[in-house]
């Protein structure tokens, strides 16, 4: 499928461990996860953006891979995450012109449509 693709499954079986082992927490952080993103004054792909953002500024390829995921399931365009991707530019600066790229390449690579 692809590398983000990749980073998403390679990181599935992991997060299930954890989850299973800390399933108190897990399910505080789901909980938490949920409300932070829903519908609000800020639309959830807005929230999305931002939390994309933040992936780029901690250098995180698993929250990249994710909030890119779901900035595209969320209607996010490609213009608004370049736009986005331009506040972690200056924010973070020389790292994320290398994070700012992936985090386009990862947006692209979940809103294309599946092959095949």
């Amino acid at each position: 499928m692809g590398h983000f693709h990749d980073v998403a499954e390679d990181l599935r079986q992991p997060t299930r461990d954890l989850r299973r082992a800390i399933p108190e927490q897990w399910a505080g952080f789901g909980e938490l996860h949920k409300a932070a993103m829903a519908e609000g004054a800020l639309p959830t792909r807005v929230k999305e953006l931002m939390a994309l953002v933040v992936g780029v500024v901690k250098h995180c390829d698993g929250c990249v891979a994710y909030h890119a995921r779901a900035a595209a399931a969320a209607g996010a365009t490609e213009a608004e995450v370049a736009e986005a991707l331009g506040v972690a530019l200056l924010m973070e600066g020389g790292p994320a012109s290398v994070w700012a790229p992936r985090a386009l390449a990862a947006f692209r690579e979940f809103a294309a449509p599946p092959v095949g």
